[in-house]
């Protein structure tokens, strides 16, 4: 079975797409867009354990109060570069009623739950993007036995590369400019 693209997808404008264009997709486009190196990138429907997942730091981190936690919005990394990371911390005074995307320099952290479609994109791709832009922390979350395993990592800003800084499985603690504290065990069917 084949599924024809909207005619406003493809071949897409001249040059490819741009950053600024994800703001005006027309209104059947889906909802999750990522664009990288001037492709778009659509979203796969999410299973329950990326649902639970990203609740699960969304309403755990604790941020210190000059940053606040997004979920699934956009940073813009450069003018064909836009990637959508599951949960983000971010400066509060980058964020306005209009706000659609974020300036690499006002993220803190970047976080991907993995899926089996994303999981290429969440191990190569986005960690050098990332890193590139010199956001400071990334994780990245999989899916072992239907719970979390945290790979967090450290911009070492000389070579503007991520170092591994640890695998955490069941407990997240670490520092990340505050301290985090994150019970990581999901039940099924969730509480």
């Amino acid at each position: 079975m084949t599924t024809a693209l909207p005619e406003w997808f493809y071949p897409g404008p001249p040059g490819g797409w741009t950053a600024d264009m994800l703001d005006h997709l027309p209104p059947g486009a889906p909802r999750h867009v990522e664009l990288i190196d001037g492709s778009l990138i659509m979203m796969s429907p999410q299973t329950a354990f990326h649902l639970y997942a990203i609740r699960l730091f969304e309403n755990g981190l604790k941020p210190p109060e000059h940053l606040a936690v997004v979920r699934e919005m956009t940073v813009t990394l450069g003018m064909r570069q836009r990637l959508e990371p599951d949960i983000l911390l971010v400066e509060k005074s980058a964020i306005t009623p209009r706000t659609t995307s974020f300036r690499p320099e006002d993220v803190h952290l970047v976080v991907e739950v993995a899926s089996e479609e994303s999981m290429d994109r969440d191990r190569t791709t986005k960690p050098i993007k990332y890193s590139n832009a010199g956001i400071r922390h990334f994780w990245r979350v999989e899916q072992e036995d239907g719970v979390p395993v945290v790979f967090t990592f450290e911009l070492e800003p000389a070579v503007k590369a991520y170092v591994p800084t640890g695998i955490h499985r069941k407990r997240l603690q670490l520092d990340i400019g505050f301290d985090v504290d994150l019970d990581l065990r999901l039940s099924w069917p969730p509480d």
